[in-house]
């Protein structure tokens, strides 16, 4: 009972706590709008911010890095791994995934982007931000992240469905549906289309996923279904 306890405690405080260092980083960093401003731009707002802005950062990517215990913790149970054990060691390994590419999407800011940031105005440093930022923001943390991140989510809420926790699974499958829609802002760019619809699922497909943390925290309080 303890244990179950721990976990639900730690999936409300991950619903929670991932939305700070977002709201920091929107607050002094303009996040993520800068990311389509030019690269010029985004190093000179980056050498402008400070320490306090790597420290967001750090906090960013480290909240993404605590999905893989939590989403192990989540997904997997006595019970689980005995009625359906492919679905919780699937949703595990995927969740565990999630959250390793989501934090190396982001570590880059904490300690690649410092340096280039020490010549804003450099032509070469910015076309590595460049090719930093479409490798390992869009294609690792944007795309593979929350592609993984929609896939655990996904398959938790198929659990809770089997559980009959339906209306948790019911705002999961919503929440894994909008961010996977959301992967679709990189593609859309690189062709030239437009990523914003794609770009309002995602903060859709996030904010789903805080809400759906909370109720599956308190699931797993209660000690029933999560």
């Amino acid at each position: 009972m303890r244990g179950r306890h721990l976990v639900g405690f730690a999936a409300i405080a991950l619903g929670v706590g991932f939305n700070i260092p977002y709201a920091v980083l929107a607050s002094i960093f303009e996040y993520p709008q800068i990311l389509h401003r030019p690269e010029g731009e985004i190093l000179t707002r980056f050498a402008a911010g400070g320490p306090p802005l790597i420290a967001a950062w750090y906090g960013f990517m480290l909240a993404a890095l605590s999905l893989v215990p939590i989403a192990t913790a989540l997904a997997i149970t006595p019970g689980r791994l005995r009625t359906m054990p492919a679905m919780a060691l699937g949703a595990a390994l995927s969740g565990v995934l999630a959250g390793l590419a989501q934090a190396i999407g982001l570590a880059r800011w904490v300690f690649v982007v410092p340096i280039l940031a020490t010549e804003p105005a450099s032509p070469a440093g910015q076309a590595q931000l460049a090719l930093l930022n479409a490798y390992g923001g869009v294609a690792i943390g944007e795309n593979l992240g929350q592609l993984l991140t929609a896939l655990f989510v996904g398959q938790m809420a198929e659990i809770q469905r089997r559980e009959e926790a339906r209306r948790t699974a019911g705002l999961g499958a919503a929440t894994a549906l909008c961010i996977a829609i959301g992967t679709g802002e990189g593609p859309a760019i690189v062709l030239g289309i437009g990523g914003q619809p794609f770009a309002a699922m995602t903060i859709a497909g996030f904010a789903g996923l805080s809400l759906w943390l909370l109720a599956t925290g308190w699931l797993a309080i209660r000690h029933r279904s999560v």
